[in-house]
């Protein structure tokens, strides 16, 4: 498994929702309702707990015990909100974390080094990989059997004919 300590971002705090001290979250995840299965988040040194999320405009809406008003909320804007990833949900056959993938260095089917990954994208029609080459350039292949017929925690094997 990935690194179990590495942070996770899940949100970054947007600013105050108005007085009481709800602040306006951009997600990074799967919506509001992820959110709900961490009692706890780490804001930049600080430990937040959670104790309501509710889906809203291009976001979330959340109240943490430790901010009580508007300035505690404005205080925190920009402050993005983790997770240790050993705190993710189990993941089942064939699934992964975006976050896994960045980083691993890419192999084609026929041997050959490509570079690494270094973006998890979607535009609708399910995940794509952005690989970097080692040249600096950079490339697309969609995250399915064909063309990424395997990868692990050390690396992604790419399909010769989808390398460019």
């Amino acid at each position: 498994m990935a690194d179990a300590n590495r942070p996770v971002t899940l949100a970054a705090i947007a600013g105050a929702h108005g007085v009481r001290g709800e602040v306006r979250l951009k997600l990074f995840g799967e919506g509001a309702e992820s959110l709900r299965a961490f009692s706890v988040l780490d804001a930049g040194g600080r430990t937040l707990t959670l104790k309501s999320v509710r889906p809203a405009n291009q976001g979330a809406v959340a109240t943490f015990a430790e901010i009580t008003d508007r300035s505690g909320a404005e205080a925190l804007r920009g402050t993005v909100l983790t997770v240790p990833r050993s705190a993710l949900p189990p993941l089942g056959e064939g699934e992964y974390y975006h976050h896994d993938l960045i980083g691993l260095a890419c192999v084609s089917t026929d041997g050959a080094a490509i570079g690494q990954v270094v973006a998890v994208e979607n535009f609708g029609a399910g995940d794509i990989l952005e690989i970097q080459r080692l040249d600096g350039k950079r490339f697309m292949v969609p995250m399915n059997a064909r063309a990424v017929p395997a990868w692990t925690d050390h690396g992604v094997t790419i399909d010769a004919a989808f390398v460019e």
